[in-house]
């Protein structure tokens, strides 16, 4: 293997022991030192290959994200199916979802990022297709959503208003995704027509 490919190996490498630090510790708490450590690298390699701390977390980030968005399709047609894909996911990768709450505490609130952007897609595709207020459910799309993310993730491991769970405990499991999902479908459906009152 040539030295562009230990190259490739060694940024994949220190990604991996970024994603580690940085969900354990956030930005501020994260150490340059411990990660190099970890890979068994020069600290000064990683400032070459990402310029800063706050650079490699905002890669260590989006390619945490981007992995979300390959593994979890937004299904507005389905959105308790998509609100029990996000649970699964929540409870099995909770260092992707401490990295996502450091991000939302430490970083901008300003800076345009790419969950941003797919917030917005999805927020449109709630408010003018067939799901949200175009289904008759009264609720806008950013209402809707926030709720269903809020519900999917409420007994992750950094939900402070959820109990612990045993993720080996499949029956539990089992029955929260359950409950998540009648929860979301009742909240997506149509209202009544007021006649019906």
């Amino acid at each position: 293997m040539g030295a562009a490919g230990n190259a490739e190996q060694t940024k994949a490498r220190i990604l991996e022991a970024a994603l580690e630090e940085f969900s354990a510790y956030g930005i501020a708490g994260a150490r340059v030192d411990r990660i190099a450590r970890r890979v068994g690298c020069n600290k000064n390699l990683l400032y070459v290959y990402f310029g800063n701390k706050e650079a490699l977390f905002t890669t260590v980030l989006e390619r945490s994200l981007a992995r979300v968005y390959e593994e979890i399709e937004f299904t507005p047609d389905d959105l308790p199916g998509y609100a029990t894909a996000v649970f699964d996911f929540a409870m099995s990768h909770p260092d992707l979802m401490r990295l996502m709450l450091w991000s939302s505490l430490e970083q901008d609130p300003g800076r345009a990022t790419a969950r941003a952007d797919a917030r917005t897609g999805k927020v449109r595709a709630l408010s003018s297709g067939t799901a949200g207020e175009a289904d008759g459910s009264g609720f806008r799309g950013e209402f809707l959503l926030t709720s269903i993310m809020a519900l999917a993730t409420a007994w992750s491991s950094l939900s402070p208003f959820g109990p612990t769970l045993d993720p080996d405990a499949a029956r539990d499991m089992d029955r929260l995704r359950e409950d998540v999902g009648r929860a979301v479908a009742r909240l997506a459906a149509p209202e009544p027509d007021r006649e019906d009152r």
